[in-house]
């Protein structure tokens, strides 16, 4: 599988990027795929430096017509940087400076390849902190969180990532480039096109700037962990704690098969009769912090829970969370694959839609556990399977169908935090009518009007 090399624009590219164009078979396969099972060939790879470099491949590919697919570290799981028509990985990745941490404005300011805890680590010297920590925060980069609008654990309590971000520097095609926003926590003035490109997975043009805000970091933390024999019990807690006057930092669901997983994984001690485990996390000031943990560990007691434990020092704390992070590895326990999802629905609605999930499981002979920020509705149902099994995969299919459909009737959507991509666009029409749809393309023809940025991605065909 070789490019010719001849190719006008790859020549272009060659002759404008010195040094920067890659388009052996063995860099081309490495830039095929992200965290999903999506893999397609980029017929060149290009690894920016500067919004210079950004410029010059979005102006070559506008002109030549040739696709361009936005990538940073490939942790994405809605296949949003696969490159599925080919033409140009646009890499985004040695874009990793930090230009300015500013306790004064309580911003950063930094270029799009920036991992994540990078940011967090550099803030913490000046008592700062980056609250948007999406599960791969050690190896996803801002740009990535940016075009997704990721989440995480912590957003309960501090918002996703367009939350933070303040102003944008962009580049479009043909190679224009756009500032927008600013250093100012305020600004109504004009259009807010800082919040269109937030959360559009490169569909739009490329962020190759960003200015976030921060905040300070809290000097206390505490998780209380709870188990429950119902899981409706464990919603209703969840429910009781939030409208007690505290504001979790986290809230966080595991269901009975991911708690019987983890403990085959990590032999923990885990209650595997426990219906639900929730770790319920607060944080503040010292004093305010132990009252609320106490008080949230009293509520879980009230309703019912059993093993209740209160960790107040980052070593007890470590121990809980474990269990936690350990979910998405454990299953692999269960079947050689998985395809992890991801929806959203009225905290209300948790307990039914993991009943749905449980009974979607039932139909198609499938092991599905389920998993989440339950405090905002945002569960991760994971179809254990086989991928070399043609018949098993007709059946994840199938359900991850009826999964999308049975979180829209409940109120909610098809994503949270993962974006929609290649793997749910065939699914928008469940979630949007064909207007909203409509107006939402014709956006993307005023910045992409030979529709070069990311195609095939978000919209149905």
């Amino acid at each position: 599988m070789t490019i010719d090399e001849d190719t006008d624009w790859v020549q272009r590219l060659q002759q404008t990027l010195k040094g920067k164009v890659l388009t052996s078979p063995e860099n081309r396969a490495a830039y095929a795929y992200d965290g999903t099972w999506g893999e397609a060939w980029p017929d060149a790879v290009v690894l920016a430096h500067s919004t210079e470099d950004v410029a010059a491949v979005l102006r070559i590919a506008d002109e030549e017509r040739v696709p361009v697919v936005p990538r940073g570290a490939a942790s994405g799981l809605s296949g949003g940087s696969v490159p599925e028509r080919g033409g140009i990985a646009l890499s985004l990745t040695p874009m990793r400076k930090i230009f300015e941490i500013s306790p004064e404005d309580l911003v950063a300011v930094v270029q799009p390849g920036v991992v994540n805890l990078d940011l967090q680590k550099a803030a913490e010297p000046y008592g700062l902190f980056y609250p948007p920590d999406p599960a791969s925060l050690d190896i996803s980069t801002i740009g990535g969180n940016i075009a997704e609008n990721a989440g995480g654990p912590r957003c309960l309590k501090y918002g996703v990532t367009s939350d933070y971000v303040l102003g944008l520097e962009v580049v479009i095609p043909g190679g224009e480039v756009l500032r927008l926003g600013g250093r100012s926590i305020k600004n109504v003035t004009g259009y807010d096109l800082v919040h269109l490109f937030v959360g559009s997975e490169g569909t739009l043009g490329v962020v190759t700037e960003a200015i976030l805000k921060l905040l300070p970091r809290p000097p206390a933390r505490a998780t209380v962990s709870a188990f429950f024999d119902n899981l409706d019990v464990a919603a209703e807690t969840v429910v009781k704690v939030v409208t007690s006057g505290i504001l979790p930092l986290t809230t966080e669901l595991l269901d009975k098969v991911s708690i019987g997983v983890v403990e085959d994984f990590l032999h923990l001690g885990l209650p595997r009769n426990a219906e639900a485990m929730l770790l319920i996390s607060v944080d503040g000031e010292p004093e305010s912090v132990k009252r609320q943990a106490e008080e949230v560990a009293e509520i879980c007691r009230r309703q019912g829970a059993t093993g209740v434990s209160l960790a107040d020092t980052p070593e007890e704390e470590e121990k809980l969370w474990k269990a936690r992070r350990s979910v998405s590895p454990a299953l692999g326990r269960l079947r050689p694959h998985k395809l992890g999802e991801d929806i959203a629905v009225p905290r209300s609605k948790v307990p039914d839609m993991v009943r749905r999930v449980q009974e979607i499981g039932r139909k198609w002979g499938l092991v599905i556990p389920v998993y989440g920020h339950i405090g905002d509705g945002n569960l991760h149902p994971t179809l254990a399977c086989d991928r070399r099994d043609p018949e098993e995969m007709k059946r994840v299919e199938g359900a991850a169908e009826d999964i999308f459909k049975a979180a829209i009737e409940l109120g909610g959507t098809l994503s949270g935090e993962h974006g929609i991509g290649m793997l749910k666009r065939d699914y928008i029409p469940l979630a949007l009518p064909d207007n909203v749809v409509t107006r939402m393309k014709a956006i993307k023809q005023v910045f992409d009007p030979h529709g070069i940025m990311n195609p095939g991605k978000v919209f149905p065909e």
